[in-house]
């Protein structure tokens, strides 16, 4: 097994509005996309983000070989409690992950 961050070209989280964060997953070949598709889990990207599996949208565009994953923030961006106001700082733990 290797990270998602392994498998990955560009890796990158940003703010979808102030209520969401989503991931960007850009790959160099379809066939990497289609790997990871196959085996990227709610269940594992819940635990890690602390957040409810029901709550992650996980969408693939094959036409550009990328995988965008969707979720609510703990936070809304701008917050007293926010510490990352553009979300450019959260794509670690997904990273990480085991494919």
């Amino acid at each position: 097994m290797k990270k998602l961050i392994d498998y990955t070209k560009i890796l990158r989280s940003k703010n979808a509005g102030p209520l969401f964060i989503t991931f960007d997953l850009i790959f160099n070949t379809k066939e990497d996309m289609e790997y990871v598709e196959k085996r990227l889990r709610k269940e594992e990207i819940a635990r890690v983000y602390d957040v409810k599996e029901n709550a992650i949208d996980i969408i693939s565009y094959g036409v550009v070989n990328s995988i965008k994953i969707t979720f609510p923030r703990k936070n809304i961006s701008g917050s007293l409690e926010d510490s990352d106001i553009y979300g450019c700082q959260q794509h670690m733990p997904l990273a990480n992950i085991l494919i």
